[in-house]
């Protein structure tokens, strides 16, 4: 055979030359494997880059992202060993995403930042998946709290170790499937990123680079020694990048612009009403305790821009508003304010009852430990639902704005946006407004005479014992009776709505802000409020009597600026005074509320409830069937990893049956028979059995290895089938009974009459030689080969019927040879029986060259059987 000899099934080169060739092919295959796992490991570190500014850091991103890449591409390299393929590979994903991801991020509840803790382990359980809602809900940057990172660890684990899997394998075809992983992590990416992301246009060029240019020299279009070609696709590639993002819109579409918080505030009562219950019980008594905060700083609560005739509240979650936009925040919060800087802490004291956390200025980080915070940056405010605030400490950092000057405002204009309409405002607001205000040049001067007109004509009272009379409520009729009355009595409450309302009758926008304000006796802003200690931390008291409500109106240029209308809270009226009631000719008086409000919209209620008994009981039955649901949700939630594993195993059983069916019907009668030899062949190495060498070698051991399983046959029925001549041809329905070890397994099967196993593993080896190499089609091609495939079927149903039932499942579930190019006698074979040109006859070279050694060595197979439709 010497030098000219071509391999064949039987016949292969010398054994130097053959040895040679498969070290420089191992040594090919490891460097192409490795190639593409670095591949993998450039572009899905690339893509998650998107991320770096969600984290707030690089260093934080880095301590997640470029680890969890680099253990899933490891995994997929460790597939290359048969040893450590499917099942211990599937190991090493549960340890890196349950042991190794907690322990990088939750390291502060590791010991000693190394060894994890029950806690550890059970939070990365937990954070596996509801740190993708935490992600999405939470406004950036996250930093590491509550586990953020396991959300970037896993999607990058298993992402790269998917893609790895494609880009190691030596298939040109199955390296394509890279690109799906790959697009599946920048897609994730993206949406969980922010609206500008971390160098997109850079690293999304850079990623399509890469993979444009290993993808060509997988498929070996790239030749470096053609510069001008490989200069042509790089220019090519990068022009498409770019291209691609001026043609795209440049509004990116995140999660977190449409993921709505499960936080309602609408089911609180309105902040404002509870107002004075501060001044009646604790108006002596310190219920915050400020340190480090700048003298005379006001406090805010809560700020409301919807009047629904009743009262001042949030608006709902449909109004294109911001006032009820409140979200969890991270380690940080984006403050777009210049101002002086401050770290301020805080101390509640008891009587403080409400979830409004006191905060000032624009916070850029508060740091309130064991709570659901949820922050607003368009109103500058917070609240803990569901918590009890009295003797919380915690510590805010941010800015306080530089207030504008009188001046300032009086040339400032009112900067339009978007807020719910007031509803039921009292006539008297809109008569009122103008004959204060008059006719202003500009928007801030009219929202300051108002605020002055009302200060200056009113009176103050907080309606207490031994007060003047003043009635609670800021709603129509309250506000109407102050208004329309010949004198104007009332505290901050009254007030502060009463401008809003009549802000928004003349146009301007604006929101009632409740808080506390360091006051003097007239109930001005003081700094003389605040103390100095030795250390030089300024400290400000702020007692139930420094609650106060006030007016924002948008300017232009210096977005919400306050207004206080409040009356000196010395100005209180004589009771000898003579006040006159309203004069009903002039003023509309709108009648008393009713018991039953009918100017509420009960879908929009807020502040009271409308349960009588009968539907309290309902919503009793109706909130335990809620919190069944919650819980069952929560354990089908935190019960999916055990849905992975049983995904994986029907993604595998779904692509062993695609590729199985795809070997039996495509290609030519030739290539369906040579895969048909082929699907026994590995599902022998998938049950174990050891195969080498030519078909009849590989016939000879599976029918070996099926032997020690005392594999008998018995024959149940007898029936007939008509051959192609018209003859009727025996065949019997058998019983094939498998004796392992004491255990009997059973499978029914149609096979030739009086033929066994190694007799049927024979004749299709022959026939897949004799199309292999005869290049010849059998006679009656669709039907022989449909035959074959039938035959094959069952030989494969026999072998799987030869094992034990855990042995079967664990060959049902195998990969091996699944995603590896086939043996070169297999791709020989290929050739021989397609052709160079991929057409169904052989070339003539071929076949010359070939047939002196097929004759030699299966000579005595060479007698043309034809593929057997009755019997061969």
């Amino acid at each position: 055979m010497g030098q000219h000899t071509t391999r064949s099934p039987i016949a292969v080169t010398s054994a130097g030359a053959g040895r040679r060739q498969i070290f420089v092919s191992a040594r090919r295959s490891k460097t192409a494997a490795s190639i593409g796992a670095l591949l993998t490991l450039i572009v899905i570190t690339l893509n998650s880059a998107n991320l770096i500014d969600v984290y707030g850091s690089p260093l934080v991103w880095g301590m997640a992202a470029i680890p969890a890449a680099l253990i899933g591409v490891l995994i997929a390299l460790a597939g290359m060993a048969p040893a450590l393929k499917l099942w211990w590979q599937i190991v090493f994903l549960a340890l890196a995403q349950f042991i190794v991801g907690p322990i990088i991020a939750l390291n502060e509840t590791t010991i000693t930042h190394i060894v994890p803790t029950l806690q550890t382990l059970s939070q990365g359980f937990t954070q596996t998946f509801g740190s993708f809602k935490y992600v999405i809900a939470v406004i950036p940057p996250l930093g590491t709290a509550h586990g953020s990172l396991m959300a970037l660890w896993t999607l990058n684990l298993w992402t790269a170790f998917l893609a790895g899997i494609f880009a190691i394998s030596s298939s040109n075809k199955i390296n394509l499937i890279t690109v799906f992983p790959l697009a599946l992590n920048l897609a994730a990416s993206a949406l969980l990123g922010t609206d500008h992301g971390t160098t997109r246009p850079a690293c999304g060029i850079l990623a399509m680079l890469v993979l444009v240019i290993w993808l060509s020299w997988r498929w070996q279009s790239l030749d470096w020694q053609r510069l001008a070609s490989v200069i042509i696709i790089l220019v090519l590639t990068v022009g498409l990048a770019f291209g691609a993002t001026l043609i795209v819109p440049q509004h990116r579409l995140t999660l977190r612009d449409r993921y709505n918080p499960p936080l309602d505030p609408h089911q609180y009562t309105s902040p404002l009403s509870q107002m004075r219950s501060y001044v009646k019980y604790h108006k002596k008594d310190t219920l915050i305790t400020v340190s480090g905060l700048p003298a005379g700083t006001p406090l805010r609560l809560a700020v409301m821009d919807r009047f629904d005739g009743n009262v001042w509240n949030l608006s709902d979650s449909s109004d294109a508003s911001s006032s009820s936009d409140y979200r969890k925040i991270g380690s940080s919060i984006p403050a777009s304010q210049d101002g002086r800087k401050f770290t301020a802490t805080f101390k509640l004291h008891q009587g403080f009852s409400e979830q409004w956390l006191p905060l000032a200025g624009d916070a850029s980080s508060i740091n309130l430990s064991d709570t659901d915070l949820y922050y607003n940056t368009g109103t500058h405010s917070a609240i803990v639902p569901n918590s009890t605030l009295a003797g919380a400490t915690y510590t805010e950092s941010g800015t306080i704005t530089p207030v504008p000057s009188q001046q300032e405002i009086a040339h400032a204009h009112a900067q339009q946006v978007i807020q719910p309409k007031a509803k039921d405002i009292p006539d008297s607001a809109g008569k009122l407004a103008p004959a204060l205000t008059g006719k202003q040049s500009t928007d801030g001067a009219t929202a300051a005479t108002l605020a002055t007109a009302l200060k200056t004509k009113g009176w103050f009272s907080h309606g207490l014992a031994g007060d003047y009379p003043s009635l609670p409520g800021h709603g129509n009729f309250r506000i109407d009776s102050m208004l329309g009355g010949s004198a104007m009595v009332g505290d901050s409450e009254q007030y502060a709505s009463a401008m809003a309302m009549m802000a928004r009758e003349l146009g301007l926008p604006s929101r009632v802000v409740l808080g506390f304000v360091p006051k003097d006796k007239d109930g001005n802003i003081s700094k003389a409020r605040t103390k100095q200690g030795k250390d030089g931390v300024t400290r400000t008291d702020f007692t139930g009597n420094d609650i106060e409500a006030w007016v924002e109106i948008n300017l232009k240029g210096y977005g919400w600026v306050a207004f206080y209308p409040t009356p000196k809270e010395t100005k209180i009226p004589n009771k000898n005074q003579d006040l006159t009631p309203p004069n009903p000719k002039t003023l509309v008086r709108q009648p008393p509320v009713p018991l039953v409000d009918p100017l509420r919209d009960k879908n929009q209620a807020r502040d009271q409830s409308s349960l009588d008994g009968t539907d309290a009981g309902d919503h009793n039955g109706n909130a335990m069937l809620a919190k069944i649901l919650e819980i069952a949700g929560k354990v089908a939630v935190y019960g999916s990893p055990l849905w992975i594993i049983l995904i994986i195993c029907g993604l595998i059983l779904l692509i062993k049956a695609i590729q199985l069916a795809a070997m039996s019907r495509r290609g030519t009668s030739r290539q369906r028979i040579v895969s048909g030899w082929r699907a026994i062949d590995m599902l022998a190495e998938q049950s174990g059995i050891k195969t080498s060498g030519t078909r009849r070698d590989q016939a000879m051991q599976i029918g070996k290895a099926l032997q020690n399983k005392q594999l008998d046959t018995e024959s149940v029925t007898t029936f007939q089938t008509d051959t192609k001549d018209g003859r009727k041809q025996s065949r019997r329905h058998e019983k094939v009974i498998v004796r392992d070890n004491g255990n009997t397994h059973e499978l029914t099967s149609t096979t030739a009459a009086n033929s066994n196993i190694n007799q049927q593993l024979q004749q299709l080896c022959r026939e897949a030689d004799w199309v292999a190499f005869s290049g010849k089609s059998p006679e009656n091609t669709g039907k022989a080969t449909d035959d074959y495939w039938k035959r094959v079927k069952a030989v494969r149903k026999t072998i799987l019927a030869a094992q034990p039932r855990l042995r079967r499942l664990r060959t049902k579930l195998s990969l091996k040879g699944m995603f590896h190019m086939p043996h070169p006698i297999f791709n020989h074979t290929q050739q021989a029986a397609t052709g160079r040109d991929g057409s169904d006859k052989p070339s003539q070279t071929e076949n010359s060259t070939k047939r002196a050694s097929i004759l030699a060595t299966v000579g005595q197979f060479i007698h043309k059987p034809t593929v057997r439709k009755g019997r061969s």
